[in-house]
């Protein structure tokens, strides 16, 4: 079947197409070129007008994992209101901050998004993490595996083992927990909180192993190059949440070295200490040092404002944010001695000094970050808010005069210790898709994601193009997957299975042996029984079984150096 999706404005920026009128052909849920003339076109629609975008695609999102489950099962309260009834068509569902499965999948495909990857996978929790993806609808998926507070990794630092044995490590546990990338949060500090230390900078050292943060980093930053996986290690840095916090940020970035490094919902971690509040915004300091170092890549993790959940592998700083949790309940525990969750709800406000100057910093590292390429949108879901608010960021991204109206509504005293009304930047539809379409997909290696040249798989989304950037991102008028139409007029109207992405690096499966005599002694699951198998995947996706069904995309690795 050959689908021509005729006289769209197409922002493509993969492929340096901004804003021009093209024509785009679909044949079997590819992206082709334009067939010869008088060739059969089945099904055609007319765009004129229209603007036209690959699927968007969230790089960190937490969509699965126990610490979702946690957020689900702790707070009842969050579902009550936003249930979603059973249809013909759609499963019933609930939740505001943190939603159901299907109710996920189902609000992602409806603002049109296509990919959506979950940034921090415990090990021990992959299989239950995968099991949960698998069974949100309509987007592709991934996840990025934890490492940097795991006994055995910080036990071969400390023995100062060969950097190849490292390096099939970490090989090693992406192959076995199925992942695209991997995750550093609080480096060395979730485990240093088990041995009684409450804070963790990052030339400081883990009072039981005697290594530093800035040792992790470097070594996981490395090995990640080395083994030629497209997403640079993905940093959650020291000291989230913690005014003076841009201090260790800006740090990080001079330690990379010129290694690749993505630093994630860096809002958090961009805080000073100025003013009588002693709370202040590093923004500007921290986007100068960004702008001179294109090795590092970064996304914001915006707050908005309103009821949301905080769900985090760190145990350390969750703990410090318990006595702001609302409601007054929480979770941090524990796992496997190898890592920690911590869950707390939390209300943002906007007459609150620290949470308007938040929101504020956010704003202001999105403009003035210059090379949209390097930074991408994300509410760090649901940390920031709930991922829904993206029409409502980018409004606030593209014009100008109503982020300043949104600005003069909050705390006096932090609509004074921010430079955002001096900010004349509005973004642009070809930076918007690249930081929600080509930026990300580039990023994370997904090859035939986040663009519309031929041979992308055909994730389209295509909107009116609305004065109001919220209400056209809100509602995209069609949402394809794979060239079947998902989507139409903001509403689900096809309900279909996205795939699994994961990077498989080489290693020397000789390591397998250390590591078979290790989880024996310490862990509570037998080695052959903590890794997941392609085949569970692929049941936890679309129940085929056997054959190739497309459940599992792997991504290209370099060659190992």
């Amino acid at each position: 079947m050959l689908i021509k999706f005729t006289g769209g404005t197409v922002y493509d920026p993969m492929n340096g197409v901004d804003g021009e009128v093209r024509d785009i052909y679909v044949q079997d849920g590819r992206i082709v070129a334009e067939p010869q003339p008088g060739t059969r076109i089945d099904e055609e629609y007319s765009l004129k007008g229209q603007v036209v975008m690959a699927g968007a695609i969230d790089p960190h999102s937490h969509i699965g994992g126990g610490k979702v489950t946690i957020g689900r099962m702790m707070l009842p309260e969050d579902h009550i209101g936003n249930e979603v009834a059973r249809t013909e068509l759609l499963r019933s569902g609930c939740g505001h901050a943190v939603p159901s499965t299907m109710t996920t999948g189902y609000r992602y495909a409806e603002m049109g998004y296509t990919a959506a990857f979950e940034p921090a996978m415990l090990p021990a929790n992959a299989r239950q993490a995968h099991l949960e993806m698998g069974d949100t609808p309509m987007i592709d998926k991934g996840a990025f595996v934890m490492l940097g507070n795991d006994d055995f990794f910080l036990r071969a630092l400390a023995e100062k083992r060969d950097f190849e044995f490292i390096k099939d490590y970490i090989a090693w546990t992406m192959h076995a927990s199925q992942a695209l990338a991997v995750k550093i949060v609080n480096p060395g500090g979730i485990n240093a909180f088990k041995f009684n230390q409450r804070a963790l900078d990052l030339d400081e050292k883990n009072v039981h192993y005697g290594v530093t943060p800035r040792d992790i980093i470097l070594t996981l930053a490395r090995g990640m190059k080395e083994l030629g996986v497209p997403h640079p290690i993905h940093i959650h840095g020291c000291n989230l949440g913690v005014p003076g916090s841009m201090h260790s940020t800006l740090a990080t970035i001079r330690a990379a070295e010129g290694l690749p490094l993505h630093l994630t919902h860096i809002q958090f971690h961009s805080y000073g200490t100025e003013g009588d509040m002693k709370f202040s915004s590093g923004a500007p300091q921290i986007a100068e040092l960004l702008n001179q170092n294109p090795n590092v890549s970064i996304d914001i993790g915006q707050i908005m404002f309103g009821q949301t959940c905080t769900a985090s592998g760190d145990s350390m700083r969750q703990y410090g944010n318990t006595k702001s949790a609302d409601p007054k309940k929480w979770v941090v525990m524990d796992i496997e001695c190898d890592n920690g969750c911590g869950v707390v709800p939390m209300k943002y406000r906007d007459k609150s000094y620290v949470n308007a100057l938040q929101w504020a910093i956010g704003l202001e590292l999105f403009l003035l970050v210059n090379d949209p390429w390097r930074i991408f949108l994300t509410t760090d879901h649901p940390n920031g808010a709930p991922f829904y608010y993206y029409p409502h960021l980018i409004r606030l991204l593209m014009d100008r005069t109503f982020r300043n109206e949104m600005l003069e509504k909050l705390h006096p005293g932090a609509q004074a210790a921010t430079i955002l009304k001096s900010l004349d930047r509005e973004y642009s539809l070809y930076e918007i898709a690249v930081m929600t379409r080509a930026g990300p997909a580039k990023s994370l290696g997904l090859h035939d994601r986040g663009h519309l040249g031929p041979g992308a798989s055909a994730d389209i989304t295509i909107y009116e193009d609305l004065a109001d950037r919220e209400a056209m991102f809100k509602t995209p008028l069609l949402v394809f997957k794979s060239g079947e139409l998902i989507v139409k007029n903001g509403q689900v109207v096809k309900v279909v299975a996205g795939a699994t992405h994961v990077a498989r690096p080489d290693y020397d499966t000789g390591i397998e042996k250390t590591l078979r005599e290790y989880f024996d002694r310490y862990h509570t699951v037998r080695l052959d029984n903590f890794r997941v198998s392609d085949q569970e995947i692929v049941d936890s996706n679309c129940g085929h079984t056997g054959g190739e069904c497309g459940c599992v995309i792997v991504q290209p690795t370099g060659p190992r150096t």
